[in-house]
């Protein structure tokens, strides 16, 4: 099994370590202290050395941070989060409300004066700044120094020292020196003499690398420079980087991890940094030896989300691939679901159906599989201690995926268990038809996930509904199950281009009762022109690259639409055709049954 089941962080052991760390705050003359969720490259998704959010609170979300003050700790998180971490931290932390309160206004009006401390690694200098402007009518001070979480943890993990791989052209689809010669040209004309790159992931697509420092995420931790001249300085450690030397070329130096913030003092600049995902220790560094710093767009993001066509043949075989495991199982479930089973019974099952055809290389993340209410935790992770066995009347969120050569699947399918209720019949077919809605959409090119996303709250939206997280994310290739900078969500103005791969994920959720989501992977590409429609206008959709069955027993057909029902009949129909040949004659016995038409 990749994924298990073990307590991860208890909540009572939150106490004892916030007197530790406040020990330590005082120590160093602190009156504040910032604990992030991000490691120094400012990815998503952290080693077990970095989780110190989770250590220190009790807190497992993927994204949060902790403000630690003399007399209250306050935990931010978002609307994805605020069931979870009302149920994991202790009573000395407070949850808060983010991004609606931020923490600049926060800290001001709980602190009044003083210094609050942060590790420089583990901040960019976006965040940063956008602290210091917060606070600046108050006589609060960000101090960077020492990591103090690292200070009082004990038992602390080693850092990651997996052996990275070669990502075959077959599925990169272009060479690495192809890359960074295409990247270099775009320095050049800015007048940029180098450009840092800190995110794991777009290292491990310009190199055409693959990892495995980080669980569930094939990347390697490491820094690296891009120069105009496209190469590359590149700060990993030799181990990870063993029998890679004919693959990285030349062009690629090797150099130690520590020794990456004294070589950035000999570049001439100017470098170009990101602001959202460069370290504050980097600017310091190229600050203190006088080098020229300027701010622009990482560049790796936008190259590395518009998909090429071999990445996109290659996410397409990964879907069908992974499809087909998931209807195995979906033909297991409907034999089991009344026979007792459990959350962690559902897990291990699904993955023992992925794991049967020798591709898959890991999941993608830790499968949410969560019966009655716990489906209402929109990132639910099963325990030891947590797992609930299914019962009648229950609806179960399943979100998984996998991880393969050639490419990352994100699935999620609500499933009834029994006799379930009209009252989350009427709001499944609600979100069903704001998946639908985004599915079938054209827009004009130019536009950005927050231009759009709205198509798929519409009909939550008119029951009086809706849902506390982003309609989509992107998703790489054989990278990250979460993938920016690309997003559908009401805070992303970056424009879809084709090739961008996302996730169309409506939902619902009423905490402690139940709750739905249904998701498939699209790929942005442009629309043929429809006649009578602007010559001029060049208009984008998406192709769903997804397909297993979406359970018609929670689908109150009246309530569709004439080609809402033809999209779901058409949609089973390509199961049928694509799927159904990959599986076993009493799995695609049970396929025909679960898409013959409304």
């Amino acid at each position: 099994m990749f994924q298990d089941f073990t307590v991860l962080a208890r909540p009572e052991q939150g106490p004892a370590r916030l007197a530790k760390l406040r020990a330590a705050m005082s120590d160093a003359g602190l009156q504040g202290y910032l604990v992030p969720r991000a490691d120094a490259h400012q990815g998503e998704y952290v080693a077990p050395r970095d989780d110190r959010l989770a250590w220190l609170t009790g807190f497992t979300g993927s994204a949060g941070f902790c403000v630690v003050l003399a007399a209250e700790a306050g935990v931010f998180v978002d609307g994805r989060y605020r069931t979870q971490v009302r149920e994991q931290v202790a009573d000395c932390f407070t949850p808060v409300d983010w991004p609606e309160v931020k923490p600049g206004p926060w800290l001001a009006g709980h602190l009044g004066k003083g210094s609050v401390g942060f590790d420089p690694w583990l901040y960019t200098v976006g965040q940063i700044e956008e602290l210091e402007a917060a606070l600046a009518d108050h006589d609060i001070a960000l101090v960077p120094g020492e990591n103090l979480i690292d200070r009082i943890w004990e038992d602390q993990p080693g850092p990651p020292m997996a052996r990275a791989s070669v990502q075959p052209l077959v599925h990169a689809g272009e060479s690495h020196d192809e890359k960074r010669s295409r990247l270099a040209a775009d320095l050049c004309r800015a007048g940029h003499a180098a450009a840092v790159i800190t995110l794991p992931d777009s290292l491990a697509w310009l190199l055409n690398i693959r990892g495995a420092d980080i669980p569930r995420n094939p990347l390697a931790h490491g820094f690296a420079v891009l120069m105009a001249d496209g190469s590359v300085d590149l700060f990993m450690a030799a181990a990870k980087l063993e029998g890679l030397k004919d693959h990285l070329g030349e062009a690629v130096r090797r150099h130690d991890p520590q020794d990456f913030l004294p070589w950035l003092a000999r570049l001439a600049g100017p470098v170009r940094l990101h602001r959202d995902s460069a370290p504050v220790a980097v600017r310091q560094a190229l600050d203190a030896a006088g080098v020229p710093v300027v701010f622009g767009a990482e560049p790796c993001a936008l190259p590395k989300a518009r998909k090429n066509g071999s990445e996109i043949q290659g996410m397409a075989e990964a879907h069908l691939r992974d499809g087909a495991a998931v209807a195995q199982f979906l033909a297991w479930f409907d034999d089991h679901a009344d026979t007792g089973i459990s959350e962690i019974d559902i897990v291990t099952k699904l993955e023992e159906c992925r794991r049967a055809g020798n591709a898959l290389l890991d999941i993608s993340f830790d499968t949410i599989a969560g019966t009655g209410p716990h489906g209402a935790i929109m990132h639910y992770r099963v325990t030891e201690e947590s797992n609930r066995a299914l019962k009648d009347g229950d609806l179960l969120v399943l979100d998984s995926g996998g991880q393969y050569r050639d490419g990352t699947t994100d699935i999620t399918r609500t499933l009834p268990v029994g006799h379930v209720g009209d009252d989350e019949k009427r709001a499944f077919t609600r979100v069903l038809q704001g998946m639908i809605a985004v599915s079938r959409l054209r827009w004009p090119r130019g536009l950005a996930g927050a231009h759009i996303e709205a198509v798929g709250r519409v009909p939550l939206w008119m029951a009086g509904q809706d849902f506390d997280h982003g309609l989509g994310h992107g998703v790489g290739a054989y990278l990250c199950v979460h993938e920016g900078p690309q997003r559908l969500s009401r805070v992303s103005d970056v424009p879809l281009e084709p090739g961008m791969i996302l996730s169309n994920e409506p939902g619902y959720y009423r905490p402690g009762a139940f709750g739905i989501r249904i998701e498939n992977l699209i790929v942005v590409e442009e629309a043929a022109p429809l006649p009578g429609g602007d010559d001029h206008r060049a208009m984008l959709r998406f192709r769903t690259l997804t397909y297993a069955p979406i359970d018609r027993r929670l689908i109150l057909a009246d309530m569709l639409d004439a080609g809402e029902r033809s999209w779901i009949n058409d949609y089973h129909a390509t199961c049928r055709r694509l799927i159904g040949p990959r599986l076993d004659n009493p799995a695609r016995l049970w396929l025909d049954r679960a898409t013959a038409p409304l």
